[in-house]
């Protein structure tokens, strides 16, 4: 070795640092890339290479606090690098969420990203004059966001919105780049998301209250000491989406993002999840404190939300449920049929990205083919083979009222009404009606009886006495006697339990609504629920009368419910 060369004066310890923090680094990068092949349907078959990932990232990450100093003066390591690993492992967790649905790893990814805020890794970028680099910031900001609305971190997301913002303008002041229309779009996105929500709760400093729709501690209605009811568990959950002009982020409409978020649990500290098992009732075993399996779908082809069904059949455990939810647009029947099979009634547009020229969609009347991606009811025959729970929101949902059940296994479907009186159809951009009451019944309540804001105080004594009508709504489906047997094999699970009862509050409310006189206005059910047992029944009707009152809007009901059919 010659003793001429500057490399030479490095000791061989800080050489031998700089040498393993590339090689770390350079693996890091190569098993992160890696990721993107791996096959995004399945439970297995990432988690070992999502694991070497995870631990080159650990180690990376420590080696780089251990040996800043060194870093620094011999390899020349810039706060923006530090940045891109934390930022890279705040990916991690991310995607560990979506592949497991453990709101845990939301936090573990929000700890990140606020890190890389707090210490203004990134503040240097914009003394570089390299726009990849500025790139890379403004990508953080947007996926930080998604963590925090997935949070519900309001307060911090608007604050994100306005850096975001301010780092968009200098980015396309300083480089003559063709993403710039691309970047304002995605601040536009954000903005909508963000007043998406019909209804504010207000604290009496006016400031708004962020509610959060998770499924809270006995927050589905308890079940009765001796009660009957299947002892199956939500396991899978599809949730697709495909609303034209529906506000959306980073491939979630607001439909989606409502229907998730119903489909999860506070997430709780460990104390208290250590205290849970033998706290709840019997059937309430400790495994069940998990979160269903999701996979999220933005438009979809056909082929692609094929595949991932059979992935979620496929690893669908014994006794467990497979749910699939529908928020698209629908595809009706060209034409008149001779039958009336599973492909005779149209169904729900799953992909429409050929099929849209300046937003508005394509009818096909003349042509004698069916369109590609639509999703008939007959699609999901082979599914029935294990228990199925159907949600289909869509101005053609009632084509799967006329699903049969081939294989004698659990099946219910809950559709949405077709049309909406016009005085709320123009509020469709910000969510489904629908939806909104399965995902925050009490919001969608207030919405139709035309309040846009309440107290905290008035909200919470509200929600106090949903959760009394929720009980009376439960008690009603397991005491009727000419119920489908269905959806009590459905009501042992607590989602699906919660869903049920918001659908008979959806329901009941839409039939003492004044403005929603048509049948098309209410929604539905495979198999049907007897109406006076349950959507019809006067003890519920007088209960939505009384949660009218303590609204004052009592007048936008009917008194007499069942003598105005």
């Amino acid at each position: 070795m010659s003793s001429g060369g500057a490399e030479d004066d490095i000791p061989q310890g800080e050489r031998k640092t700089v040498t393993d923090f590339c090689y770390l680094l350079d693996k890091s990068k190569q098993l992160f890339n890696g990721l993107r092949d791996l096959p995004q349907y399945g439970q297995k078959q990432w988690q070992s290479y999502f694991g070497r990932t995870f631990d080159v990232y650990t180690k990376l990450w420590k080696f780089q606090q251990q040996h800043r100093q060194v870093l620094d003066n011999r390899y020349g390591l810039k706060r923006w690098q530090i940045g891109e690993i934390a930022s890279k492992i705040g990916q991690l967790y991310y995607h560990y969420y979506l592949r497991t649905s453990e709101t845990s790893y939301l936090n573990e990814a929000f700890s990140f990203y606020s890190a890389i805020r707090q210490r203004s890794y990134y503040s240097q970028v914009s003394k570089e004059d390299r726009p990849e680099l500025v790139v890379k910031k403004l990508r953080y900001y947007a996926r930080f966001i998604v963590v925090c609305l997935l949070l519900n971190k309001m307060d911090v997301v608007k604050d994100l919105v306005k850096e975001l913002s301010d780092e968009i303008e200098d980015y396309t002041h300083r480089f003559n780049t063709e993403d710039q229309v691309e970047w304002n779009l995605v601040l536009q996105e954000v903005a909508a998301f963000i007043e998406a929500d019909p209804v504010m709760v207000l604290n009496d400093d006016n400031t708004i209250v962020i509610t959060s729709n998770r499924l809270a501690e006995a927050g589905a209605p308890l079940l009765e000491q001796g009660m009957i009811v299947g002892q199956l568990t939500l396991a899978d959950a599809l949730i697709i989406g495909n609303c034209n002009n529906q506000v959306k982020f980073s491939e979630l409409t607001v439909d989606m993002f409502r229907m998730l978020q119903a489909l999860e649990r506070e997430p709780m500290n460990l104390a208290s999840q250590m205290n849970k098992p033998g706290m709840q009732e019997s059937a309430d075993k400790p495994a069940r404190r998990e979160n269903p399996h999701k996979y999220l779908l933005y438009k979809p082809t056909f082929s692609q939300l094929y595949t991932f069904l059979a992935a979620s059949f496929k690893e669908l455990p014994a006794n467990s449920v497979l749910l699939i939810y529908l928020s698209a647009t629908g595809v009706f029947p060209t034409g008149r049929s001779d039958s009336e099979g599973p492909y005779d009634f149209g169904g729900v547009l799953t992909n429409s990205n050929r099929d849209i020229i300046n937003g508005d969609a394509i009818h096909k009347r003349n042509q004698t083919h069916k369109e590609m991606h639509c999703l008939h009811p007959g699609d999901l025959y082979p599914f029935t083979r294990k228990p199925l729970f159907i949600i289909v929101d869509s101005s053609n949902s009632v084509a799967y009222k006329n699903f049969t059940n081939l294989f004698g296994q659990p099946l219910v479907c809950l559709l949405s009404p077709t049309t909406y009186p016009k005085a709320l159809q123009d509020q469709s951009q910000r969510g489904s009606l629908f939806t909104l009451f399965l995902n925050n019944p009490l919001m969608a309540f207030l919405f139709v009886s035309g309040l846009s804001s309440m107290r905290r105080g008035l909200w919470e004594k509200c929600q106090e006495y949903l959760r009394k009508i929720n009980r009376d709504i439960a008690q009603l489906l397991t005491h009727s006697r000419s119920i489908d047997q269905a959806f009590l094999q459905f009501f042992g699970d607590e989602f699906l339990r919660l869903l049920l009862t918001r659908f008979v509050f959806c329901s009941a409310t839409m039939r003492m609504h004044k403005i929603f006189r048509e049948t098309r206005n209410y929604p539905e059910t495979y198999p049907q629920l007897p109406r006076d047992e349950t959507v019809e029944n006067p003890h519920l009707q007088k209960h939505i009368l009384e949660l009218a009152s303590i609204l004052d809007v009592r007048n936008v009901f009917f008194e007499n419910t069942i003598d105005d059919y």
